[in-house]
């Protein structure tokens, strides 16, 4: 049983806290936090030691005594070796302090430098679960008070609200993969710049040549060479709907790839709407050339 505190007590170990300077010295008042209710800190401990993404074993060690946490279960699996960690220093000393400290350690930038997906995965993750207890993580992987949530909806929403309407649109999941950590921090802009560098991308991939924009779609979707063809091109409307995909992917590399590669993201403003109508156009491109057919001889390939 995880046991309330008495308001009263102060704890000397956090990561969140105020400061003032007196005489020339930074004095640090902590500030205790409550402690945290068992299904929010299973949660967590699920999170930072998942199978797939989460910290290693031997990162769970050396974490745990940097915060000064016993590790009482070091024999168990990762998350209930963490979270019997957790319990244990909560109820000892009656705060939730630890779990934030040991976040705020684990989730350090510099950590990161070669594993930027790891990040954002936990990142996202975590602030699913935390959203629930009034806290969430920046984009510097400190720890920081929010809004309390108390649906899974909201929680999803509010972690990553641009990725949770994408999945809501079903996007294609070639979206994810060229923009995942723009999703995570919200940023429309680069999102749909990086979406549409990832479908010129593909179709150079799937083509085997080097050019860009109206360029690239004209020569690779021409309806007397082309290099890849969406349909078998037998009949007017297989031709026209080529010629018309075609123009799609000029629009897109003309109307909005071009404005957001050279113009700053002051001066080009995107909202949040704009931005997944763009997205969901995308999201058609990619189905379309999922089922299209390259021809290897003519791309060389």
């Amino acid at each position: 049983m995880i046991r309330r505190p008495p308001r009263s007590t102060l704890f000397p170990y956090t990561t969140l806290f105020r400061s003032q300077v007196m005489r020339g010295v930074e004095l640090i008042i902590m500030e205790q936090i409550p402690p945290f209710y068992a299904q929010h800190l299973e949660a967590a401990c699920r999170i930072l030691a998942d199978t797939e993404n989460g910290l290693t074993g031997s990162e769970i060690s050396y974490l745990l005594q940097d915060c000064r946490v016993e590790d009482v279960s070091p024999q168990m699996t990762k998350w209930k070796r963490l979270f019997n960690a957790m319990v244990g220093v909560q109820n000892k000393h009656q705060v939730g302090n630890h779990l934030i400290m040991f976040i705020n350690r684990a989730m350090n930038p510099v950590s990161y430098s070669r594993s930027k997906e790891a990040f954002d995965w936990r990142r996202n993750e975590l602030n699913v679960v935390l959203a629930f207890s009034g806290f969430s993580v920046r984009e510097d992987g400190k720890v920081v008070r929010a809004t309390k949530e108390t649906t899974i909806t909201g929680a999803r929403a509010r972690a990553n609200a641009l990725k949770h309407a994408l999945e809501d649109r079903k996007a294609h999941q070639e979206i994810f993969k060229f923009c995942r950590a723009e999703i995570v921090d919200q940023n429309y802009f680069h999102v749909v710049l990086e979406a549409i560098k990832g479908v010129a991308e593909r179709i150079r991939s799937m083509s085997g040549l080097t050019s860009d924009g109206a360029e690239l779609a004209n020569t690779v979707f021409s309806v007397k060479a082309p290099l890849v063809a969406i349909n078998s091109l037998t009949t007017e409307t297989e031709i026209s709907e080529q010629k018309g995909f075609s123009n799609i992917l000029v629009g897109l590399f003309g109307a909005v790839r071009n404005p957001t590669a050279h113009a700053p993201k002051i001066s080009w403003e995107l909202t949040e709407q704009d931005a997944l109508d763009i997205l969901s156009m995308i999201s058609y491109v990619h189905r379309k050339l999922d089922g299209a057919r390259a021809n290897r001889a003519r791309a060389g390939i």
